[in-house]
């Protein structure tokens, strides 16, 4: 109502000005950025909805594809709205999950944004140069029999030119990784865009988070890694001309199974993993 009124007043100025004068020039191009103004806001208010449920698509077809990585496992599952893919909200703080939450309507990047359901990470434990981290995140728990088979975790981070998003996913032990995939990125094409390769992808399958002294090797090395390479069971081969994606992969799985991370969700799964 208020831009309505500026607008109708902005056409009575303008009526009453001369056609050649300066301030009639200034007055017409206030008057288009002000209705340009209205229109974008108008278009990303409309459009709003149909971009979540287009992520959330997304999203879901992503997961998809983790669960497909698993031979065997989405024939026994079947679709995920099925109800033995099981989604639950986690405190990250605590590893606890959070009471009475709807984890489906969960949205993590607003929850990222706003400092009521975020903190700030300092630099030196900002591994995935995020900035802020939301104090939830939704996970997925996929059931088959009443037992864990897969437990699918949302990842992501800076890459070389944009942000990376993802989901990794583990077996049940909790420790050996059966799927890693992208499902957004900027990254450059023929270049750092090759995470979405599946040929790639393929590598991570098998591949351990940590070494037997519990450090975390899980990430990208710098180059090929053979199959002689001490670290082999923990890393995938480098992609050639984007070495700052493939850090940021490593940077961003590193900082989501950390202490910041899902460090004590995982903690607290472990311990009731006979349960599982």
């Amino acid at each position: 109502m208020v831009a309505d009124a500026k607008q109708r007043t902005g056409w009575v100025v303008l009526r009453r000005l001369p056609p050649e004068s300066s301030a009639r020039a200034i007055v017409v191009t206030l008057l288009v950025c002000m209705l340009s103004s209205a229109l974008i806001a108008t278009a990303v208010n409309v459009l709003r909805p149909y971009q979540e449920r287009n992520r959330a698509q997304q999203r879901a077809r992503h997961i998809e594809e983790v669960i497909a990585s698993v031979p065997g496992l989405a024939d026994v599952l079947g679709s995920l709205a099925e109800a033995r893919v099981e989604t639950r909200l986690v405190d990250l703080a605590s590893g606890s999950y959070a009471a009475e939450a709807d984890a489906n309507g969960f949205d993590s990047r607003g929850a990222a944004r706003d400092p009521d359901t975020s903190l700030v990470l300092p630099p030196e434990r900002d591994l995935a140069g995020i900035g802020r981290r939301a104090h939830h995140a939704a996970v997925f728990l996929v059931y088959e029999d009443g037992r864990l088979r897969l437990l699918v975790l949302p990842v992501y981070g800076a890459g070389y030119v944009s942000t990376l998003y993802g989901y990794l996913a583990l077996d049940p032990d909790l420790q050996t990784v059966r799927g890693l995939s992208f499902y957004e990125h900027g990254e450059t094409p023929g270049l750092g865009s090759e995470i979405e390769n599946p040929r790639w992808r393929e590598q991570w399958s098998g591949k351990r988070l940590r070494d037997p002294t519990g450090k975390l090797r899980i990430g990208v090395a710098r180059g090929r890694v053979s199959a002689g390479d001490p670290y082999a069971a923990y890393e995938v081969d480098g992609i050639s001309g984007a070495t700052r994606t493939g850090t940021g992969v490593t940077k961003l799985l590193h900082f989501w199974l950390g202490s910041d991370g899902f460090g004590p969700y995982l903690a607290q799964l472990e311990q009731k993993r006979g349960a599982l």
